[in-house]
């Protein structure tokens, strides 16, 4: 009777394993879309597509605030792991700028560390030192 016991614990011990694996597992190529809703009732919005080649990553993201600027770019970057590094080049106001951008892909989210003001230069930069707190969900690309 206890080598029956044995056996299923083991069968899902060896799954759990996999799943905690496959949320750090490099992602497949291919597209992904996101989406951030914040602010009153929701109307500030962030989109996110990504499109993956092997370690190379291409996409648009737009922070479309309700009655304030907008920003709308395009993204490059590289992933390794789950981890993307990307430059977010955008028009605001008529004028062209960029970010350099901190993603983290996981199996059903994409997080993103905070931006901050440099107190020297007065620009918008990644917090390095943060944490991926910054939580988009995923949503269909042909939307």
């Amino acid at each position: 009777m206890k080598k029956y016991l044995v056996i299923p614990i083991l069968f899902f011990a060896s799954c759990a394993d996999r799943a905690d694996k496959k949320a750090d597992e490099p992602k497949q190529s291919g597209a992904y879309c996101f989406l951030l809703t914040e602010g009153t009732g929701g109307q500030d919005t962030t989109t996110v597509h990504l499109m993956i080649d092997a370690d190379k990553v291409s996409g648009e993201m737009d922070w479309l605030p309700k009655e304030k600027d907008r920003r709308k770019g395009t993204l490059a970057g590289t992933i390794a792991g789950n981890e993307i590094a990307a430059v977010w080049t955008f028009m605001q106001e008529g004028v062209m700028d960029s970010i350099h951008i901190a993603f983290k892909l996981l199996s059903e989210q994409l997080t993103q560390k905070p931006l901050k003001i440099n107190t020297a230069n007065g620009r918008q930069e990644t917090d390095e030192t943060a944490g991926y707190t910054i939580s988009y969900k995923p949503v269909d690309c042909k939307m």
